[in-house]
Protein backbone atom coordinates (compact mmCIF):
# COMPACT_ATOMS: atom_id res chain seq x y z
CA UNK A 1 0.00 0.00 0.00
CA UNK A 2 2.77 2.44 0.96
CA UNK A 3 4.80 1.44 -2.09
CA UNK A 4 1.81 2.03 -4.40
CA UNK A 5 1.21 5.42 -2.77
CA UNK A 6 4.86 6.36 -3.34
CA UNK A 7 4.69 5.30 -6.98
CA UNK A 8 1.49 7.30 -7.50
CA UNK A 9 3.03 10.33 -5.81
CA UNK A 10 6.11 10.10 -8.02
CA UNK A 11 3.90 9.81 -11.12
CA UNK A 12 2.01 12.93 -10.03
CA UNK A 13 5.36 14.70 -9.56
CA UNK A 14 6.27 13.70 -13.12
CA UNK A 15 3.04 15.32 -14.28
CA UNK A 16 3.85 18.48 -12.33
CA UNK A 17 7.30 18.55 -13.92
CA UNK A 18 5.80 18.31 -17.44
CA UNK A 19 3.49 21.28 -16.83
CA UNK A 20 6.21 23.41 -15.21
CA UNK A 21 8.74 22.41 -17.87
CA UNK A 22 6.48 23.70 -20.62
CA UNK A 23 5.98 27.05 -18.95
CA UNK A 24 9.74 27.37 -18.38
CA UNK A 25 10.45 26.38 -22.00
CA UNK A 26 7.93 29.01 -23.12
CA UNK A 27 9.81 31.63 -21.13
CA UNK A 28 13.07 30.36 -22.66
CA UNK A 29 11.52 30.73 -26.12
CA UNK A 30 10.70 34.36 -25.36
CA UNK A 31 14.15 35.04 -23.95
CA UNK A 32 16.00 33.41 -26.87
CA UNK A 33 13.54 34.50 -29.55
CA UNK A 34 13.35 31.01 -31.04
CA UNK A 35 11.32 27.89 -30.29
CA UNK A 36 13.98 25.68 -31.88
CA UNK A 37 16.79 27.16 -29.78
CA UNK A 38 14.64 26.88 -26.67
CA UNK A 39 14.09 23.19 -27.42
CA UNK A 40 17.80 22.68 -28.08
CA UNK A 41 18.79 24.34 -24.81
CA UNK A 42 16.15 22.33 -22.93
CA UNK A 43 17.55 19.08 -24.30
CA UNK A 44 21.15 20.15 -23.75
CA UNK A 45 20.43 20.87 -20.08
CA UNK A 46 18.55 17.56 -19.89
CA UNK A 47 21.57 15.77 -21.37
CA UNK A 48 23.89 17.32 -18.79
CA UNK A 49 21.41 16.32 -16.06
CA UNK A 50 21.39 12.71 -17.25
CA UNK A 51 25.20 12.64 -17.39
CA UNK A 52 25.30 13.78 -13.74
CA UNK A 53 22.71 11.10 -12.83
CA UNK A 54 24.74 8.39 -14.61
CA UNK A 55 27.88 9.36 -12.70
CA UNK A 56 26.02 9.71 -9.40
CA UNK A 57 24.53 6.22 -9.78
CA UNK A 58 27.84 4.74 -10.95
CA UNK A 59 26.28 3.38 -14.13
CA UNK A 60 28.57 1.68 -16.63
CA UNK A 61 28.34 2.06 -20.39
CA UNK A 62 26.20 -0.61 -22.03
CA UNK A 63 28.13 -3.18 -24.04
CA UNK A 64 28.42 -2.77 -27.80
CA UNK A 65 26.55 -6.06 -28.12
CA UNK A 66 23.62 -4.68 -26.09
CA UNK A 67 23.59 -1.55 -28.27
CA UNK A 68 23.79 -3.58 -31.50
CA UNK A 69 21.04 -5.97 -30.35
CA UNK A 70 18.63 -3.14 -29.51
CA UNK A 71 15.72 -2.96 -31.99
CA UNK A 72 15.93 0.05 -34.34
CA UNK A 73 12.59 1.47 -33.24
CA UNK A 74 13.67 1.86 -29.60
CA UNK A 75 16.00 4.69 -30.63
CA UNK A 76 13.09 6.79 -31.91
CA UNK A 77 12.04 7.84 -28.38
CA UNK A 78 14.55 10.70 -28.53
CA UNK A 79 13.12 11.89 -31.84
CA UNK A 80 9.61 11.84 -30.41
CA UNK A 81 10.87 13.67 -27.32
CA UNK A 82 12.36 16.39 -29.50
CA UNK A 83 9.15 16.72 -31.50
CA UNK A 84 7.16 16.84 -28.25
CA UNK A 85 9.27 19.63 -26.75
CA UNK A 86 9.17 21.67 -29.97
CA UNK A 87 5.39 21.30 -30.30
CA UNK A 88 4.88 22.23 -26.67
CA UNK A 89 7.03 25.35 -27.07
CA UNK A 90 5.23 26.32 -30.29
CA UNK A 91 1.68 25.71 -28.99
CA UNK A 92 1.98 27.09 -25.45
CA UNK A 93 1.55 30.80 -26.32
CA UNK A 94 -1.61 30.29 -28.36
CA UNK A 95 -3.31 27.53 -26.36
CA UNK A 96 -2.20 28.38 -22.82
CA UNK A 97 -0.73 25.93 -20.32
CA UNK A 98 -3.97 24.37 -19.04
CA UNK A 99 -5.51 23.67 -22.46
CA UNK A 100 -2.21 22.43 -23.89
CA UNK A 101 -1.54 20.03 -21.01
CA UNK A 102 -5.17 18.82 -21.05
CA UNK A 103 -4.93 18.04 -24.78
CA UNK A 104 -1.57 16.33 -24.29
CA UNK A 105 -2.95 14.16 -21.48
CA UNK A 106 -6.01 13.24 -23.57
CA UNK A 107 -3.73 12.27 -26.47
CA UNK A 108 -1.47 10.30 -24.16
CA UNK A 109 -4.43 8.44 -22.65
CA UNK A 110 -5.95 7.51 -26.01
CA UNK A 111 -2.59 6.32 -27.29
CA UNK A 112 -1.76 4.44 -24.08
CA UNK A 113 -5.09 2.59 -24.17
CA UNK A 114 -4.41 1.58 -27.78
CA UNK A 115 -0.80 0.51 -27.09
CA UNK A 116 -1.92 -1.45 -24.01
CA UNK A 117 -4.72 -3.15 -25.95
CA UNK A 118 -2.38 -4.43 -28.66
CA UNK A 119 0.60 -5.05 -26.36
CA UNK A 120 2.65 -2.83 -28.67
CA UNK A 121 6.44 -2.55 -28.34
CA UNK A 122 6.65 -5.40 -25.85
CA UNK A 123 3.99 -4.19 -23.40
CA UNK A 124 1.82 -6.73 -21.62
CA UNK A 125 -1.59 -6.69 -23.24
CA UNK A 126 -4.38 -4.93 -21.32
CA UNK A 127 -7.55 -5.15 -23.42
CA UNK A 128 -9.76 -2.12 -23.92
CA UNK A 129 -12.53 -2.11 -21.36
CA UNK A 130 -15.59 0.00 -20.74
CA UNK A 131 -13.96 1.60 -17.71
CA UNK A 132 -10.84 2.55 -19.70
CA UNK A 133 -12.92 4.07 -22.49
CA UNK A 134 -15.07 5.91 -19.93
CA UNK A 135 -11.94 7.27 -18.25
CA UNK A 136 -10.58 8.50 -21.58
CA UNK A 137 -13.96 10.06 -22.40
CA UNK A 138 -13.92 11.88 -19.06
CA UNK A 139 -10.44 13.20 -19.83
CA UNK A 140 -11.64 14.46 -23.20
CA UNK A 141 -14.65 16.05 -21.48
CA UNK A 142 -12.17 17.71 -19.13
CA UNK A 143 -10.31 19.13 -22.14
CA UNK A 144 -13.55 20.64 -23.41
CA UNK A 145 -14.34 22.11 -19.99
CA UNK A 146 -10.82 23.46 -19.35
CA UNK A 147 -10.48 25.08 -22.79
CA UNK A 148 -10.58 28.87 -22.69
Amino acid sequence: MVQAFLLYALALCAGVSVAVQQVLNGALRTALGSPAWAGFVSYLVGLVTMIVVLFALGERLPSWKAVADTPWWTWSGGVLGGVFILLMILLLPSLGAATLIALVVAGQMATAITLDHFGAFGLASHPVSLSRVAGAALLIAGVVLIKD
